[in-house]
């Protein structure tokens, strides 16, 4: 190990601190500094506008003469960019092809683009689709609203599931005790004064949701934005992922939401059924838009 990290260390020559770090990294296994890389590309992956030494050090609690022996190896390697001017870390190339191939795997994204776009258009709104994964929504394919009005999204962006509308849909459908261990493990976060942050709210929120099949983010989770939501099934009757559509508060007050939302699912019946999925009876129409 004291060998490996004072060969890694030679390749970037000499920097004030270098001795500091080569001793910190000595008496660090190599499953420590592992999970520190790996939650280094995951803060990373997650800040749209990258994020300086000091600012990971300070995210994940490590120190940072440690935070930069990984942050230059990951860089070397391709996975990370530093930006000169600002000193923030970025995605590398490296990283994004591993990504688009991980991406390449989902079929769902396949069928479920043609119908995104088709519902974009119709909407005018952004439109997203999500699957959970280790407890929060993540965006794995993204239709952008034509216009001047642009949503804050991207692919890759990690949420909160009792805060989107997005997260509900992916949520509501799953066992009880799942639903009650997703809670417990990440909390309520509070993201704006309309955040749902008891859980007997948010259970009869979900309750209301698997009725209805459709989920609503008024303004839980941005200021502003106002969302809409339905699940998408495999052919097992498993929720897969979720369909999401993304306005202002303005859009959706000047638009019938129920149309809207009516969109909204059938679209996400479309892609349900080219994945194998039979529905039954149709949900009742949302009573709570």
């Amino acid at each position: 190990m004291v060998q490996y990290v004072e060969q890694k260390l030679s390749i970037f020559g000499r920097w004030p601190g270098r001795s500091a770090t080569i001793a910190a990294m000595k008496a660090e296994s190599p499953s420590i500094s592992v999970n520190r890389a790996l939650g280094i590309l995951d803060q990373v992956s997650s800040r749209q506008g990258g994020m300086t030494n000091g600012e990971i050090s300070r995210k994940l609690k490590i120190p940072k003469s440690s935070a930069s022996y990984i942050l230059r190896s990951l860089e070397d390697g391709g996975y990370l960019r530093r930006d000169g001017e600002t000193g923030k870390y970025r995605i590398g190339l490296k990283l994004l092809s591993l990504r688009h191939s991980a991406l390449a795997e989902l079929d769902i994204r396949e069928v479920a683009l043609p119908v995104m776009r088709q519902l974009v258009e119709s909407s005018g709104k952004t439109a997203h689709l999500a699957i959970l994964d280790r407890g929060e929504a993540v965006y794995i394919e993204r239709v952008e609203a034509p216009g001047f009005i642009k949503m804050d999204t991207w692919i890759g962006r990690r949420m909160d599931l009792h805060s989107t509308a997005v997260g509900k849909a992916l949520l509501a459908f799953r066992p009880e005790e799942e639903i009650e261990m997703l809670i417990s493990k990440r909390g309520l976060s509070k993201h704006t004064s309309r955040t749902i942050t008891v859980v007997a709210r948010l259970m009869r929120e979900l309750e209301k949701t698997r009725e209805a099949g459709l989920a609503v983010d008024d303004e839980e989770n941005s200021l502003g934005v106002y969302c809409t939501a339905a699940p998408i099934f495999d052919a097992n009757g498993k929720v897969e992922a979720s369909l999401g559509l993304t306005g202002t508060i303005n859009q959706a007050e000047r638009e019938n939401r129920q149309r809207v939302a009516d969109m909204v699912k059938d679209a996400s019946r479309r892609i349900s059924v080219q994945l194998g999925y039979r529905p039954g009876p149709r949900p009742r129409r949302a009573a709570f838009l």
